[in-house]
């Protein structure tokens, strides 16, 4: 069990942390998809060894078409993500609020357009970035909070939902969902470290997980 050979995709991989995943992914041997919006932003992707997508990770739709033309897949990362915050809870805004919102939009778009693929591949994994900040929320980023825990909520339905078919199917788990949590700012080479890392670890033990990354911070 290893990351040589599977095909992963990244959803919303223009960034830093879609980069340095990309990269170390393509030396562990496996074939990377990454989608982003821009295509201007998904060519140091391509230079990196991925096979780009000009595909919106939020909309099911689209999603489901990309799931649709690229066949089986082994992983799917979701890392749109973004930052609002401060002003205490008065200044949590509506519109920072809907500028954070399409982090949990694409988690439910990337996997419910992939549930069947992870489920079939036989080493499926399915994982989000999260942060620490769910575990002890602060009033200055509350709606960040409220967008991640709902996030780590609907990844471990995911997980839930992985169980379920392989109890009822009288099939051994073999696929996996994960929470990351970035303790801090996220360090983009420990988030693909432990990307490459799902592929070492057996779907029971791994699946409905939460995996730190960095040391954890005083709050």
């Amino acid at each position: 069990m290893t990351a040589s050979g599977r095909t992963v995709l990244l959803a919303g991989a223009t960034s830093a942390a879609g980069l340095a995943t990309t990269r170390a992914l393509s030396d562990a041997g496996a074939r990377v998809i990454a989608t982003g919006r821009s295509p201007e932003r998904l060519e140091p992707l391509a230079d990196a060894g991925a096979q780009v997508e000009v595909a919106d990770a939020t909309s099911l739709a689209e999603m489901i078409v990309l799931a649709d033309r690229i066949g089986a897949v082994d992983g799917v990362i979701s890392l749109v993500g973004g930052w609002r915050g401060g002003g205490g809870l008065a200044g949590q805004s509506d519109e920072d609020f809907a500028a954070l919102l399409p982090a949990l939009q694409a988690v439910r778009a990337t996997s419910r357009a992939f549930d069947s693929a992870l489920q079939t591949s036989g080493a499926g994994r399915f994982a989000i970035v999260s942060a620490t900040a769910v575990e002890r929320p602060l009033a200055g980023g509350a709606n960040y909070a409220a967008v991640k825990a709902a996030s780590e909520a609907w990844t471990r339905s995911v997980a839930h939902g992985f169980a379920k078919a392989a109890r009822d199917a009288g099939l051994p788990l073999s696929a996996a969902s994960v929470i990351f949590r970035a303790a801090g700012a996220l360090d983009p080479d420990l988030l693909a470290a432990a990307v490459v890392d799902l592929w070492n670890e057996e779907a029971p033990t791994l699946n409905d997980t939460v995996r730190v990354l960095g040391p954890r911070l005083a709050q």
